[in-house]
This record gives C-alpha cells, structure tokens and sequence, in this order.
C-alpha cells in the first residue's frame, strides 16, 4: 500500500528523507506503512472552515488507527461571503485552481500514497477533486457540512437574507437597526452557507459523484453525525489503497451524469457548470455545456430549497438526505447505480443501506408532482452568447423576458444603480467587463441581485453578465456569457436602450438590432486593457479558459 511513499522511505539513497522523516515523529515501523496526507482548508476567517482543522484531527485519528501514517497539510480558502461585491471577490474563482495545485503539489512532492482533502466553502470542493483526479491516487473529500440556519424576527433566516437587507433598507422597507439585526443573526456558527448554495450544490454532486462516503453532503457541519463520520474515513481509505481504487476508477462520464442530474433535482447552483466541467477536464472526461442541457431536459427540478425555495440543507438531512434523493431516483431509473464509489461498493450497493425520504416531508416533491417538469439549469445560445451562457430558471421568475438594456462596465456601478432606485421595470441589467478574463476572475453578483430582490425588482427586471453568479442568487438572471466582453464578445457591444429578449423556453438570448448595425460597432470596438497589472490576477487573466470551458488554467489533455 505505500508503492508512492517507499520512493523516499525505502530507498537507501535517501537517508536524508528518512532522517527527515524521524523528526517529526516516525518510527522504523512507521516507515513502512502508507502515507496518507489529510489536507485541509482549515481557517479562522470564515464559518465555512473555522472548524475543518478539528475535523482533520479526527480524520488523522482514525487514519493512524488503521495502521497508517496521516499527516496533516493546509491550503487556502477565500471567503465568498466576505469578498462578494468587493475587488477581493475577484480572487474567489482563482482560488480553485491555486487549490488544486497546491494539494497536488504537496502530495506529489512528499510521495504520498493517498490523500483525504477536507474541505468547506465553495471552490475547497471543485479543488480538491481536481487535485485527486491529477494526482489519480486513492483518496476522497470530507465536506465540513452545512451551517445551521439564523433565526430573525421569528423568521429562519441565511447569509442571503443579508444580501437582501441592503435592498430592503433602500426602499424603506426595513430599519437600519433591522439591517444590523439580520447581519448578526444570519449566520450562527460553523458550516457554510445553508440553502442550495454553490458549497451543498457541489458538496450533493460530489457525493453522487462517489468521492465522497453516504450522508457526507448532509450532515450539519455541528452534528454528532459528521463528528461520526470521520471515524469512518480510515478504514475507507485502508480499503481504497488495498483494493487500488483510484480516483478516475470512480469518477467515470456516467458517474459526472449522476452527479449533474443530482444537483439539478436539488435546483443547485449555476457553478456547478463550471466546476463540473473542469473536474471532468481533471479526470479526462468529456463533458460540455449540452451535457447539462441534455440532462436537464430530462430531469425534473424537485428540492424546494433556498434560494428559489423554502428549505434549507439542514431541513433536506432531517427528510432523509442525498442518499434518500439518490434512492429515490435510483428506484425510477434516473442515476446508474453501477457505478463505484469511494466506499469500495457502487452507488446501488450504498444506497441498499441507506434510508428512504420521510413519508411526510415536503422538502423534496414526487417525481409525479414537480416544482418544475424540466431542470432549472438551462443554457442559452444566440447572439449575446454564442458560445453559450447559463440561466438558473425555477419557473417562478417566469421564462421569457423582452426589456430595454442598462449597461453597467462595472458591478459597482450597477449597485449605485439599483440602490439610488434608479432601475425601472423592464430594464435589462447588462454588467459586463466581469468574466474570467475581464474581472478578472469572474466575480460573482450576489450583491446586485440580492439588492434587486430585496428592493421587489425580482420580477420586473432582468440582469446579465460576464461574470457569474452565487448559489444565493434568484430573479431572473443570465450568467457565464461567452465569449466575454474583454475577449469582444457581443455583450461588450450593447447600448444603453438596446431592446434585449431573453427566452428560456428557445434556448436564446438576443440582442435584437440589425446585423449592419451590429457589425459597425464590432468594427469599431478596441479591447481595453487587463484591470490587473501584476501578480495572481494577471497570470489568471493570461491563462484561463473560458467560462463555457469551465474556466481551467491548466493545460488538459483534449477531452
């Protein structure tokens, strides 16, 4: 089981290793068992991992309780909540990919023969995966679960219910103490954002996946369960480097379809198209924006959880969990339950012991009576987005819009915007200069839209963009254009009062001006220059792909 780390512990040529080695600890015995590095995304700055370095001391417990060798790592996290609607939300995207690298870099470098990754807010997920699907040793992820829900004026309450204040207070509808109240009590402790956010989207899609053990997407990050569940991880990691099952064994094209059909039962988050794409690119697996359509047109949206819905993930682990939905999918013949799993079984074999939705829950609909009879996830083609865009479209906001476009180069001054009340119904919001390259780093815009909602535009405004958007997000809303505005994609080309039709049903999204026209302004249109001049942000602007190519600056082979 340590054909990685005997390279530098059972090589005679390398005594300055075990020399190494032996200060920190291990015996000649231990020199002779797997390595299994436990790397988490730990830190105090943010409730989504303020409690993961605990987690990874009872993982390291159970690891060497196996009679293997677990030793601790750190990677970064960048706190979405905290960054959103600022210049640090730029660096949010980016952290995935120096997440990835990382962990490859420190296992590669330290010959480790597995690797459990644990991790908690939104990129610590795609991260990690991409990094085991690199590395292609056994391993799996730890989820720090979901934060409890907040409690306000009688009302539960979450971090979007923050967002959404600073709507409310500009319309008059809330105090400035209301405002401060809410902000206090939308967040309780540990565990991150609780609706279906991008943290459980990815977090349920990784468990459907197989890479991570039952129940892990489900488990409130303060219960006794999770503290439970990592006592399980090392006899599962025992059993991975006995059997050798590795992560591209695991994480096949049908395994990534049962995990695209998963977040869209549970109306997850429009970044799962971004990140499942690029840990299908990690494994060398093809998958592309008309996999999510093709599922999606097949796939009834059934979860009434937050942002569109009622429910929080909490409210899902006490109906039953991802599992129940698995199962109940499995049993109607909508997930291949031939595929492996990090438990060494197929998801049918997992799901045999796991248990049933509750009889009386309503968190989770029937098949036969869907909040919506296809997914919310649906990709919009056309001139705006001729290489695609994604629209999250529960059916409340309804599925068609025709308005008037207000151009916006910046977030911030769309914020000025919507909070001077100066957003009329019928307005397009166009807020481009945003994508991967232009942010650069694709900033999300929970920060407007929640603005939007809180001032009771969600219905009678549209917004666009570049960039992209947060799990929390819900309106009528079109992120992920490509091409983007920086590259001369159309969207850079709109005028303010450019009539702009938006279609779910068709699959479009038009700027309806003449061809000529269009043409002229192409013509005449120059790239501005990178935002960022030096560092991280600029080498990220140099190298990432696209957001229909799930944003990756990583040379992958061709899929």
């Amino acid at each position: 089981m340590n054909k990685y780390s005997r390279q530098v512990t059972q090589n005679e040529m390398q005594g300055g290793a075990r020399a190494m080695l032996h200060a920190i600890g291990l015996t000649e015995a231990d020199l002779n068992k797997a390595q299994v590095g436990i790397v988490s995304m730990g830190w105090e700055g943010n409730p989504c991992n303020m409690h993961l370095n605990d987690l990874a001391v009872h993982i390291k417990r159970s690891v060497q309780a196996r009679s293997l060798v677990g030793l601790i790592y750190h990677t970064i996290g960048v706190s979405d909540g905290i960054s959103m609607g600022s210049s640090g939300m730029r660096y949010s995207l980016p952290s995935r990919d120096i997440i990835a690298e990382s962990i490859e870099t420190v296992a590669s470098a330290q010959w480790y023969d597995a690797v459990v990754a644990v991790a908690g807010c939104d990129k610590n997920m795609p991260g990690s995966i991409m990094a085991l699907a690199r590395l292609n040793r056994p391993g799996l992820m730890v989820y720090g679960g979901t934060i409890r829900p907040g409690s306000w004026n009688g009302q539960n309450i979450d971090i979007v219910a923050a967002f959404e204040a600073a709507g409310q207070r500009a319309t008059g509808t809330i105090t400035d103490q209301d405002f401060r109240d809410i902000a206090r009590n939308a967040c309780p402790g540990a565990g991150a954002c609780g609706g279906m956010y991008t943290a459980n989207t990815m977090a349920s899609a990784i468990e459907a996946l197989g890479m991570t053990l039952p129940y892990d997407s489900s488990y409130p990050a303060v219960s006794f369960e999770k503290q439970m569940e990592t006592g399980r991880v090392g006899p599962a990691i025992e059993h991975l480097l006995e059997q050798d099952i590795k992560p591209r064994d695991i994480m096949t094209r049908e395994a990534f379809e049962n995990a695209l059909r998963v977040s869209i039962v549970l109306g997850g988050s429009t970044n799962a198209a971004l990140h499942l794409i690029a840990m299908a690119k990690a494994t060398c697996v093809p998958l592309n924006l008309d996999d999510f359509q093709r599922i999606s047109d097949c796939t009834p949206l059934l979860a009434d959880l937050k942002p569109s819905g009622q429910y929080v993930m909490e409210d899902l682990y006490n109906a039953g969990g991802v599992p129940g939905v698995m199962k109940m999918l499995l049993e109607h013949s909508l997930l291949n339950g031939d595929c492996l799993t990090v438990t060494g079984k197929t998801i049918a074999d997992n799901l045999a012991e796991a248990g049933t939705l509750a009889p009386e829950q309503d968190v989770v609909r029937p098949l036969a009576k869907p909040i919506k009879s296809t997914g919310h996830l649906q990709v919009l083609y056309g001139n705006l987005a001729e290489e695609g865009a994604i629209a999250k479209v529960t059916g409340k906001e309804g599925e068609r819009f025709c308005g008037s476009a207000r151009v916006f180069d910046s977030e911030k001054a769309a914020m000025e915007a919507i909070l001077s009340l100066s957003v009329a119904p019928g307005d397009v919001l166009v807020i481009r200069f945003c994508g991967p390259k232009g942010g650069p780093g694709m900033p999300e815009m929970l920060r407007p839209t929640g603005a939007i909602m809180g001032a009771g535009l969600g219905g009678k405004v549209a917004l666009i963009t570049d960039g992209r958007f947060s799990g929390g997000t819900h309106g009528f809303v079109v992120g992920h254009i490509t091409p983007e505005a920086q590259v001369g994609g159309t969207i850079a080309l709109v005028e303010d009062g450019d009539p702009i039709t938006i279609d779910a049903v068709n699959n479009s999204i038009t700027l309806d001006i003449d061809d000529a026209t269009l043409a002229r302004r192409r013509s005449a249109w120059q790239p501005p220059p990178l935002k960022a001049k030096h560092g991280i942000l600029l080498r990220y602007a140099h190298t990432v792909s696209s957001a229909s190519e799930g944003c990756v600056t990583d040379a992958f082979p061709t899929v």
